[in-house]
């Protein structure tokens, strides 16, 4: 049975609000425990391929609660991180004040992946972690992103993989209908707040398809890395230089 946070079409955006309102305070616990620790790992990795260089600006859209964020603040980049959720901003904010180290705290705004409250040719790196499957219009996203990236501007997007190996992608889906949501029941009251991961990784493009769907929005020199087998991927393009 599909997760009630699960829809489709003009609701989908009402259904990921509400989802997050629920999970927000913790969120981050889920992730650690779900994972084994392991996105931890995941979110440095994208950093790390994403060729920070200190002083840039850079958007994290669907920030959550701040740690792709934070972890560019702490490599001295100017950024703003963008959540339509004010429950998960609200965590986002409070880790910005209290955590040290941190280069210079994000700005942490509320907004919507598909109308960002930006010019164009605004940013050096736009990031988006565990986001753009939960779009109603994944091609319109990426074009958005396109849109506010300066000529040259990278783009990285974090987000559950599909493994091509036949036992190990079934072990893994076997992990996402069954420990994951019963996280959710233990720590959230409701299974379905984490049924909902594999309900969206369902009818989510795998690796290829984003690729080319980056391609037609207008970034080039797109390539993915499949991490842990394919358990999650990470895409990386570039803004052209004649945007």
């Amino acid at each position: 049975m599909r997760s009630r946070y699960y829809k489709e079409g003009e609701d989908r955006a009402s259904g990921v609000k509400d989802l997050f309102a629920t999970i927000a305070p913790r969120y981050d616990l889920i992730n650690d425990l779900q994972s084994f620790g392991l996105h931890r790992w995941w979110k440095r990795r994208m950093l790390n391929v994403a060729g920070v260089q200190a002083g840039e600006r850079a958007l994290d859209v669907c920030c959550g609660t701040g740690d792709i964020a934070l972890g560019l603040a702490r490599r001295g980049v100017r950024v703003i991180g963008l959540d339509f959720s004010d429950a998960m901003l609200a965590v986002a904010r409070r880790r910005g004040l209290r955590r040290e180290g941190v280069a210079a705290n994000p700005e942490f705004i509320q907004g919507d992946a598909l109308a960002l409250p930006f010019g164009p040719g605004q940013f050096d790196l736009l990031t988006i972690a565990y986001g753009l499957r939960n779009l109603k219009d994944i091609d319109a996203g990426l074009a958005e992103l396109a849109r506010v990236a300066k000529p040259g501007g990278r783009l990285l997007i974090l987000d559950f993989g599909k493994p091509r190996q036949a036992l190990w992608r079934a072990m893994y889906l076997t992990h996402l209908k069954t420990v994951v949501p019963w996280l959710g029941r233990i720590f959230c009251g409701d299974r379905d707040t984490h049924a909902y991961i594999l309900d969206s990784l369902e009818r989510y493009p795998g690796a290829e398809e984003i690729q080319a769907r980056m391609e037609r929005a207008g970034w080039e020199q797109v390539v993915f890395w499949r991490l842990l087998g394919g358990v999650m991927t990470i895409h990386r393009g570039v803004r052209s230089a004649e945007a």
